[in-house]
């Protein structure tokens, strides 16, 4: 596979304590959307801790999909939230910890595979690999029904709506 590039780019005014910003990516997912400090929760948007925790997590899954895929599993359903902290130590604010809780349901897999294969994830993952930071783990296995949830326990239908629905369905899964 060839080595290839990604781009974001943030405008910021004002100082770190009280400035604010927009981040956008050339895929337009992120269009000018409100960035701040990561220890501001008064304002809406996102920040650094958030993104990274968002990329980890994501990153995170992809491998451990591949991981199964390479042990011959296939898995139905790979659920990572990562949470990162961030400390204010001597040289500044630095992520000193990041804990990766994911929920896998995977067919016909042995409990040992899956541990072996999430270990080897945390290990291989790209971000995890790029990061100085502790990073801890628990994976849970789970046998039940695979009904995806695609974005857990948020409503995206008001900020996009029309893309997560079926066609032909109504929100509460009658027919049109």
């Amino acid at each position: 596979m060839k080595p290839y590039t990604r781009k974001a780019s943030v405008l910021w005014l004002g100082t770190r304590q009280r400035g604010k910003g927009a981040i956008s990516t050339p895929s337009a997912v992120l269009k000018k959307v409100p960035y701040a400090s990561g220890s501001d929760i008064k304002r809406r948007g996102t920040s650094p801790p958030e993104l990274i925790a968002a990329a980890h997590a994501g990153s995170f899954s992809m491998t451990l999909a591949n991981e199964l895929g390479a042990a011959g599993y296939r898995p139905s359903q790979i659920d990572t939230t990562a949470t990162v902290t961030m400390e204010d130590i001597a040289v500044g604010w630095t992520l000193t910890q990041i804990h990766l809780d994911v929920i896998a349901t995977v067919p016909k897999v042995a409990q040992c595979d899956f541990v072996d294969a999430a270990l080897r994830a945390k290990a291989n993952c790209p971000i995890s690999r790029s990061l100085n930071a502790n990073i801890s783990m628990r994976a849970t296995l789970t046998q039940r029904d695979a009904t995806a949830r695609l974005l857990p326990q948020q409503d995206w239908s008001a900020a996009a709506p029309g893309i997560f629905r079926k066609k032909g369905l109504k929100r509460n899964g009658a027919k049109n």
